[in-house]
């Protein structure tokens, strides 16, 4: 049940304050798509939460982690044992092509901490690549995209 509604943008300082006046006993961080998942991380991680002691629920804050973060999620699936395709993490441009020297086109370009994918893509050829890795560095919260093999069925192509 709320009381108040507040029009504000939703950052971690704005809602610091709210937090700070409300006092409310939990946070829904899956309330709200990636805007909701990503200050809720942000709250966590620099103390606020705890500071008031604000729970989340429906969602931890390490599920939320584990799920939008590329690494953590590729290793947890590698303890599980899954077959994973070719991949590599990128930081900046330059990291990127390191990559994809290592891996044939087509190559999937996947942005953590953006809900479905946003910012991602597919590339079939350099050009593409430069788009799709610029584009995933820029959505991403934390400047992180992991650029894996396809495994579609279409034609694969070298570097070159």
């Amino acid at each position: 049940m709320a009381d108040r509604t507040y029009i504000e943008p939703i950052t971690p300082e704005i809602l610091e304050k709210i937090i700070a006046r409300e006092r409310p006993d939990a946070l829904l961080p899956t309330l709200g798509g990636q805007t909701g998942l990503n200050v809720s991380v942000a709250l966590y991680e620099s103390g606020v939460l705890g500071k008031y002691g604000v729970q989340m629920i429906g969602a931890k804050y390490e599920a939320i982690k584990k799920g939008e973060n590329r690494n953590l999620f590729k290793e947890s699936m590698r303890k599980i044992g899954l077959d994973l395709p070719k991949s590599g993490l990128a930081y900046s441009l330059e990291e990127a092509f390191e990559v994809a020297k290592e891996i044939a086109f087509p190559l999937i370009v996947r942005p953590s901490f953006t809900l479905g994918g946003t910012g991602g893509g597919v590339a079939y050829n350099i050009e593409e690549f430069k788009d799709v890795a610029a584009r995933g560095l820029e959505w991403s919260m934390i400047g992180e995209i992991l650029i894996e093999e396809s495994s579609s069925d279409g034609k694969s192509s070298n570097w070159r």
